[in-house]
């Protein structure tokens, strides 16, 4: 139904210039056994992660990353670390090793596991510092240390959930809440490849931890290896607890051009170097095609016979689109938000996610115009005037990627 409906809005032989989405709100509605259906509102960056895996599996995807067009476009891939303070019992074969490491008073110390407790093997002397050196043992084994685990994993993602900060808990003179702003390279300290985050436990975790009788602290660091063509961020704006559900209404700023991530990329082989034209000219067709698979543009390929032709292709590609590429910029192409009335969610009263709306932003490719769509209401806007709404999910494009 997706696919049709796209094929519908770009066909040139539709004699009505709208298109009907109600056949993909019943697909959608059906697939998700009605988690998403029509009148009830629902948080669009789980309906977005939804989507994008509903897709990729409907054109044939697989667990291999890579396996699709949406993995392709959409997926990057990340490095966790993740540091675990464990506070547990030292254990006898510990214990034993430190109370044997630790010299006794008398130059004939005898290990524990060599203790005689026969009457009238030694003098009473000797039987009461064994007895001593036992319940030392006993005091050690029982004592509990903290241990630090450290373990790195690389994971694939589809979008990058940010976290913002909270909204204050106290109003201003004027008797309405502060709201706070925020620019997003702030925001995006998660993913800097140094600080580490806290992590709370799950139900699961906290169950499996008390039957092993551990009290664990987990802390993680994020390290983005590789950045997908076309990034999304969500912004994790709504919390849910036993009673209510809240909005942080901080407003997250952000540049509309030329975003630069290069800061926050820690690829495998370190930073791309952009070869020269002469080293291109040297270089043979086998490395040829693996520069411009390297890099995604395989469709070079195509069509091409000589090889003064591929080392042309080569040498446009490396000129106008790869220093782009390797520089990590990007451009916003979409923005979503979401609002709600001024009196709504403030104090708890209403479920913002159900009384808000969303709104959407959209760049105009040929003429660099900005509109904004609400419902069936389209009208233009400035771009400055995105950079400072309440964002939900932003849709950036790196500069020089494959259209």
């Amino acid at each position: 139904c997706f696919s049709l409906l796209l094929r519908n809005m770009w066909s040139s032989h539709r004699f009505k210039s709208n298109v009907d989405p109600h056949m993909l709100v019943q697909a959608v509605s059906v697939a998700s056994n009605k988690r998403y259906h029509v009148g009830k509102q629902a948080e669009a960056g789980e309906f977005l992660s939804w989507l994008l895996h509903q897709l990729h599996v409907g054109v044939g995807g697989t667990r291999k990353s890579g396996s699709s067009i949406v993995h392709e476009t959409f997926m990057g891939r990340v490095e966790v670390t993740t540091l675990i303070k464990k506070r547990r019992k030292r254990g006898e074969e510990a214990a034993l090793e430190i109370l044997n490491a630790v010299p006794m008073a008398n130059d004939d110390a005898v290990a524990v596991q060599d203790v005689d407790d026969r009457a009238g093997s030694d003098d009473e002397e000797t039987v009461e510092r064994k007895r001593q050196k036992r319940e030392t043992l006993k005091t050690l084994a029982n004592e509990s240390v903290t241990v630090e685990e450290e373990t790195t994993t690389e994971t694939d993602f589809l979008l990058l959930t940010l976290d913002i900060p909270e909204k204050p808990l106290f109003k201003d003179d004027d008797g309405g809440l502060v709201i706070p702003q925020e620019p997003l390279v702030n925001v995006l300290r998660k993913f800097d490849g140094v600080s580490f985050c806290d992590v709370l436990a799950t139900q699961q975790q906290q169950k499996s931890e008390e039957i092993d009788g551990l009290v664990v602290a987990k802390k993680r660091r994020y390290r983005l290896k590789r950045l997908p063509n076309y990034l999304i961020l969500h912004l994790s704006r709504f919390k849910r607890n036993n009673f209510s559900v809240e909005k942080n209404p901080t407003i997250v700023m952000f540049p509309v051009k030329n975003f630069d991530l290069s800061s926050y990329v820690f690829p495998e082989g370190g930073k791309g170097k952009v070869p020269t034209e002469e080293e291109v000219r040297n270089m043979s067709t086998k490395e040829l095609k693996k520069t411009l698979k390297k890099y995604g543009r395989s469709d070079l390929l195509e069509d091409v016979v000589e090889k003064s032709d591929l080392v042309q292709h080569c040498i446009d590609f490396i000129s106008t689109s790869l220093p782009d590429l390797l520089s990590e910029k990007y451009d916003l192409v979409a923005n979503i938000t979401h609002d709600i009335p001024a009196e709504v969610g403030r104090e708890g009263q209403r479920n913002p996610l159900e009384e808000g709306s969303y709104r959407c932003h959209v760049q105009h490719k040929a003429t660099g115009q900005w509109y904004e769509m609400h419902d069936l209401h389209v009208r233009e806007t400035m771009p400055q005037l995105i950079g400072v709404s309440e964002s939900y999910l932003l849709v950036f494009e790196r500069k020089g990627a494959k259209k």
